[in-house]
């Protein structure tokens, strides 16, 4: 049965792939969801992208020629893989990917706050309702729940820009958006479809940022009609 890896966003549990993942099933394939160090597998260190994709490259051990989905920071981590490591994998699929460098107004405020909590320390852990306050004011929810590590491990990530590698993913590749995202917009789609060369692009309108939870049906009928035309 032929495989299809799963690399989840910044999540702490995959209920939200449930259904996206028994229609994978149904169609005679085997979906298997990569456990990601700090978030749904527990981990004590501070991780780097390029620790990601040496930890991707060890759970795909002797894999060859692999389906990759990467969601979200999932998409960031699979990016950064497919360049790096582009015979471990026959196919690459996009779900509202990380990876590209934001410099709106909201994330130069999460980066803002980010940079503050870090350097007031336990003055501001100490204030659980300025603590709040700032975390609001980010939209930091994921920063707000993530351990110290994995607050540092948010930060180192959220700096890289793999704009400039994107013409250097060579495999067939697949990009699904919604087009409501509002934590990866859809011009980051858009920018990864015209430098990704050869790559298709699907934008679900109704959708925001977890089209594979809000329209399972249609994300997975993509995705499995993408697989095969390559034979699968």
């Amino acid at each position: 049965m032929q495989k299809i890896f799963i690399i989840h966003g910044w999540t702490y549990t995959t209920r939200a792939w449930d259904e996206f993942m028994d229609k994978v099933k149904s169609a005679g394939y085997e979906p298997v969801m990569l456990h990601v160090p700090g978030l749904t597998e527990a981990t004590d260190k501070v991780w780097t992208l390029h620790d990601y994709v040496e930890w991707l490259k060890e759970k795909l051990g002797q894999e060859q020629e692999a389906i990759l989905i990467g969601h979200s920071n999932g998409g960031r981590i699979a990016l950064a893989f497919a360049e790096k490591y582009p015979a471990k994998l026959k196919q690459l699929v996009l779900i509202d990917s990380a990876g590209i460098y934001q410099r709106g107004w909201l994330i130069r405020t999460k980066r803002a706050v980010f940079g503050a909590v870090a350097r007031l320390g336990k003055k501001i852990t100490s204030s659980q309702i300025l603590r709040k306050i700032m975390y609001a004011l980010a939209g930091a929810k994921d920063y707000k729940n993530a351990s110290v590590e994995m607050r540092q491990t948010m930060k180192n990530l959220i700096l890289v820009d793999l704009r400039a590698h994107l013409p250097n993913i060579s495999m067939p590749t697949l990009i699904i958006w919604g087009a409501r995202d509002k934590a990866t917009p859809l011009s980051d789609g858009k920018l990864m479809h015209e430098k990704i060369k050869g790559s298709e692009f699907f934008v679900i309108d109704e959708a925001g940022h977890s089209p594979q939870l809000t329209h399972a049906g249609l994300v997975s009928k993509k995705i499995l009609n993408f697989v095969k035309k390559d034979g699968f």
